[in-house]
C-alpha cells in the first residue's frame, strides 16, 4: 500500500551538504554534545516572533521532544500571544509563557535573536543559564552566549535549524518541515530576496518532499487579514510622506484599537510602503501596546539600513532592519534622517 504523501518522512542518506563555512565543525560538535548530555533543554526566540524565529524554534523543539528531552519553549513578550499569522504552525502545544520558563536553564538555545535584549523578559534567564547556544543569521549579532552558531551568509535561521536537526540524528516529517518552511519562505520574501540561492531552493525541495502544503502555508502567511487591517492600512497610506529617497509613515495605537487590531497584524504594512518607485528607503513606525514605537526599515540595496538601526539600538540585515524608539514620531524620524544623510 502506498503511504499517504502527507506522512512522508525525509531521512538523509548522508549529512546535509554544508550551507556555510562560518560555523566550524568543532562548534557543531560542541553543540551536539551539549544537547546530547542535557536532560532538559530551554528554547527561546526573539520577542514579537516572526516566521523564522518561531518556526526555527518549534522545529527543533519537536525533534528534541521526539528524542526524549524535557523541552521548554517560549518568547519574552510582556503579553504572551502567538501572532495570528503563525497560529497554524505545528508544535504550539510546546509553548509556555515566560513565567513558566526555567529561571536558571541548564542549557538554553536561542533562535533568530540578534542581541540579548531581543529576548525580552527571557534575557534574564539567558544571563543565568549554564550554557547558551545562539543560532542566528543577523550580521549585527556578535554573540551573547557561550556558543555561537551564527552565519550571516545563510538566508534564514531555519537553515541553521535544519543543519542542527540532521546533526542530532533527526529527520524531517511534515510538521517539522512546515515550521522550517515558514522560516525560510518569510525571510526570503517568498524566494524574492537576494538571499535566495540554489541552496535555498534545495532546502525548500527537501521540506516540500515531506508532503507539506505550500499553498496552505502561503494563504496563512500572506493572504488573510481581518477587515480592520484594510482601514488601518488606508490610514497609514494617507499619512505616507515622500522625502527625496525616503518614504515613511506611521500607525498609532489608536488606529489599531479603533478596529480591535493587535500589533502583529500591522507588520506587513512596510511591504506595501516599500514598493514606492521613487524611494530607496522605506520606514514604518508602529506604536505598540506600551506606547513605544517599533520602527521597520527597508532598503533597495544602496543604503545599509542595518547600520542605521544598529546605531539606534536595533539591528537586522543590509536591506531589512528595525529598532525601538521611545521618542515621538517627529523626533524618531529626525534621528533616522540624520543617520540616513550620513549613509
Amino acid at each position: 500500500m502506498t503511504p499517504d504523501v502527507r506522512d512522508r518522512i525525509v531521512r538523509p542518506t548522508a549529512r546535509v551538504p554544508a550551507q556555510q563555512d562560518r560555523v566550524s565543525e568543532a562548534t557543531w560538535g560542541r553543540v551536539a554534545d551539549l544537547i546530547g548530555q542535557a536532560g532538559e533543554v530551554a528554547l527561546a526566540c526573539h520577542v514579537s516572533p516572526d516566521g523564522d524565529a518561531l518556526g526555527s524554534m518549534l522545529a527543533v523543539a519537536q525533534v528534541l521532544r521526539g528524542q526524549g528531552k524535557r523541552v521548554h519553549a517560549s518568547f519574552g513578550d510582556r503579553v504572551f500571544s502567538v501572532p495570528r499569522l503563525l497560529r497554524f504552525l505545528p508544535g504550539l502545544d510546546l509553548l509556555e509563557p515566560p513565567a513558566a520558563f526555567p529561571d536558571e536553564p541548564e542549557l538554553m538555545l536561542t533562535f533568530d535573536s540578534s542581541t540579548l535584549d531581543r529576548l525580552g523578559l527571557l534575557a534574564a534567564n539567558a544571563g543565568k543559564a549554564r550554557e547558551v547556544v545562539v543560532f542566528d543569521h543577523h550580521p549585527s549579532n556578535h554573540g551573547f552566549g557561550t556558543v555561537s552558531v551564527i552565519d550571516p551568509t545563510v538566508a534564514a535561521t531555519a537553515v541553521l535549524a535544519e543543519q542542527l536537526i540532521y546533526r542530532l540524528g533527526g529527520s524531517l516529517d511534515r510538521d517539522i518541515a512546515t515550521c522550517l518552511y515558514a522560516g525560510l519562505v518569510t525571510d526570503t520574501g517568498s524566494f524574492r530576496h537576494s538571499s535566495t540561492t540554489p541552496a535555498v531552493h534545495q532546502m525548500a525541495a527537501r521540506l516540500v518532499a515531506t508532503g507539506l502544503r505550500t499553498d496552505e502555508i502561503a494563504r496563512e502567511l500572506w493572504d488573510r487579514s481581518p477587515f480592520g487591517y484594510l482601514k488601518v492600512l488606508a490610514a497609514a497610506l494617507e499619512r505616507a510622506a515622500l522625502e527625496d529617497d525616503l518614504v515613511w509613515t506611521y500607525v498609532t495605537h489608536v488606529d489599531r484599537a479603533t478596529y480591535g487590531l493587535p500589533y502583529d497584524e500591522v507588520e506587513g504594512i512596510i511591504d506595501v510602503v516599500r514598493r514606492t518607485d521613487e524611494a530607496e528607503v522605506a520606514v514604518v513606525l508602529k506604536e505598540d501596546d506600551h506606547g513605544d514605537w517599533q520602527v521597520s526599515t527597508r532598503s533597495k540595496g544602496a543604503v545599509d539600513v542595518a547600520a542605521i538601526c544598529s546605531a539606534l539600538g536595533g539591528g537586522g540585515h543590509h536591506n531589512a532592519a528595525g529598532y525601538t524608539s521611545r521618542l515621538g514620531v517627529e523626533e524618531t524620524m529626525a534621528e533616522f534622517r540624520a543617520l540616513l544623510r550620513k549613509a
